[in-house]
């Protein structure tokens, strides 16, 4: 049997711009991404803790270092620059495999970035 588990989280970034005429998606830092086992077209579910939207979307890589959490196209219209989001990805895995599996969780600082 196949279950849908927690693979990755990004939780609490802070949205750095919108951009309400671009083709949706969703892009982050490059950094964040490696730091959460997450890639380029990975869809997520993006929960905004400020107003409790929920989205679904895919990823664009964002310049590395930068700290870029960027809502585009409609995605935009769901949070504004300073909202705070939890990035979420899931996977589909063997129910037994699954019960041992340890997601990639990533906890940033206040500028988007991994502290070490």
């Amino acid at each position: 049997m196949m279950i849908e588990v927690l693979k990755s989280k990004i939780h609490n970034v802070r949205v750095t711009q919108t951009e309400l005429h671009y083709v949706g998606s969703i892009t982050i830092d490059e950094d964040l991404l490696d730091a959460a086992n997450m890639i380029a077209g990975e869809k997520v579910l993006v929960v905004n803790n400020n107003n409790g939207e929920r989205l679904e979307t895919y990823i664009i890589t964002g310049e590395r270092g930068s700290g870029m959490i960027c809502l585009n196209g409609a995605a935009a219209r769901k949070a504004q620059r300073g909202d705070h989001l939890i990035i979420i990805s899931f996977a589909l895995m063997d129910f037994e495999i699954a019960k041992t599996f340890k997601p990639s969780i990533v906890f940033p600082n206040a500028n988007n970035r991994i502290e070490h």
